[in-house]
């Protein structure tokens, strides 16, 4: 198979303090500075230097974005610290994932071996990736993804010409999978994240955020293989004199996907079969991944399903930037132990925004509730007519917005005489829907939260 010949020169890579480059999809790969490896895919390969990320920074140069890393003023007014955000949601494919994916393949055509075609397994952004790429060199792409990927995420992967095969309850199933059919066809597997030329590829990202702010405090990243913590405290560490600088890596993971969290701290936490951050439910991390973990970062977190949905309705209404439910996993980190990180410069990694709009309009319908600002109201009262005309006067006189109404007698605890009213309102806050509650007993009338 033929692929675009290489140009002689480089041009200089934008900085995010200019604004994202748009990569230009015409332009051919480079391979400058390839790092020679003998098994560049073996859990035995030599960890990821600060030469391989800047070999992968060059050859991405102008095909994927380097993304904007900005403060956000209120972020950093709500929890104490001040918070800077890497938009990698704003890469072609919304997520890190297709730069590890490029400099991957990008190093398959440098050394002149022939490609029958490459195979990945992702729950969907590594996927993507793998197919964008390897569409732009005329490559064949195989991608296997778990049975239960987001429709957006696998209809986006076909949309970049892969072959999709769904298979598996999870990416470890998934995985197997892949491997059995790159044996049966000939594939090269492009592994999501333990392959020290993907884990340079996603290294790429610390390099940008410690060349616009290079005095930063702690970084907190999502992890989920390890792929991309391992890729940016290896350049972290290089650029600020390792662990010597004060500079904190915090790795974060699901309560319900621990598996690196009970690696780095010894526990064994059950593992669940689910989470609404499916970019990382990795249940069994990389075997280089790990190693560079247990070297370069300094601590793992975990947090629960309700800190991630709030995380990424706070930077929806916030920042007005969608994200994914791993993408929001380093603010929720932030959110739940906001002490921790009080007066430091925190910077957090967007890592992805594809995320299914059915769960999205879920999201944020739980985080209006637990703001206060979409209530449940009960209100018991005597059956008789305008009872109802009554009951929805005295909400709109308190200010409150009439969302439903279901209005029960058969189903009710209450006397055969009186009907259960059930309000769901839009309100302002807590405060406003205890207002809301006291203006009805006011009235004359039972009522309840809930």
């Amino acid at each position: 198979m033929s692929h675009p010949a290489a140009p002689s020169a480089l041009p200089p890579q934008g900085g995010a303090a200019s604004g994202p480059a748009k990569p230009d999809p015409r332009r051919p790969l480079v391979g400058v500075g390839a790092t020679k490896r003998a098994d560049p895919g073996s859990p035995l390969a030599a960890d990821v230097s600060l030469a391989d990320i800047t070999a992968a920074a060059e050859r991405l140069a102008g095909h994927v974005l380097d993304t904007p890393f900005v403060e956000s003023k209120t972020l950093s007014q709500i929890t104490g610290a001040q918070v800077f955000l890497k938009f990698e949601n704003l890469q072609f494919t919304a997520s890190f994932k297709e730069r590890g994916a490029l400099n991957k393949l990008a190093s398959l055509i440098e050394s002149g071996q022939t490609v029958q075609g490459v195979i990945a397994a992702s729950a969907g952004n590594h996927a993507q990736g793998v197919a964008h790429h390897a569409q732009r060199l005329g490559l064949r792409a195989v991608i296997v993804m778990p049975v239960l990927t987001p429709t957006v995420k696998v209809e986006r992967t076909r949309g970049f010409g892969a072959e999709v095969v769904l298979h598996g309850n999870g990416f470890d199933e998934a995985r197997d999978h892949a491997l059995a059919l790159a044996a049966a066809q000939g594939l090269t597997f492009i592994h999501p994240f333990d392959d020290p030329l993907v884990i340079a590829g996603q290294g790429t990202i610390g390099l940008e955020m410690l060349r616009v702010q290079p005095d930063l405090h702690t970084l907190v990243i999502a992890v989920g293989g390890g792929g991309l913590i391992s890729g940016i405290a290896t350049a972290a560490r290089a650029l600020t004199a390792g662990r010597h600088s004060g500079l904190q890596i915090i790795g974060v993971q699901t309560v319900r996907f621990p598996a690196m969290f009970d690696l780095f701290k010894g526990t064994h936490h059950p593992q669940g079969t689910n989470t609404i951050a499916e970019g990382i439910a990795v249940g069994q991390p990389g075997l280089i991944t790990r190693r560079i973990v247990a070297d370069l970062v300094d601590d793992m977190v975990l947090v629960d399903e309700g800190d991630i949905e709030q995380a990424i309705v706070m930077l929806l209404e916030i920042e007005k930037t969608l994200v994914e439910g791993a993408g929001a996993a380093g603010l929720a980190a932030l959110l739940k132990d906001p002490a921790r990180y009080a007066g430091q410069r925190v910077g957090l990694v967007l890592c992805g925004g594809n995320i299914d709009p059915l769960l999205l309009s879920a999201i944020i319908e739980r985080g209006m509730v637990r703001a206060g600002r979409l209530a449940r109201i009960r209100v018991g009262a005597r059956d008789a007519p305008g009872v109802l005309a009554r009951i929805t006067a005295v909400v709109a006189e308190a200010g409150a917005n009439i969302d439903e109404v279901h209005h029960q007698r058969a189903f009710s605890a209450l006397s055969v005489q009186s009907v259960d009213v059930e309000l769901v309102l839009q309100t302002r806050n807590t405060a406003h829907v205890r207002e809301v509650v006291a203006a009805l007993v006011a009235a004359g009338f039972e009522a309840s939260v809930g």
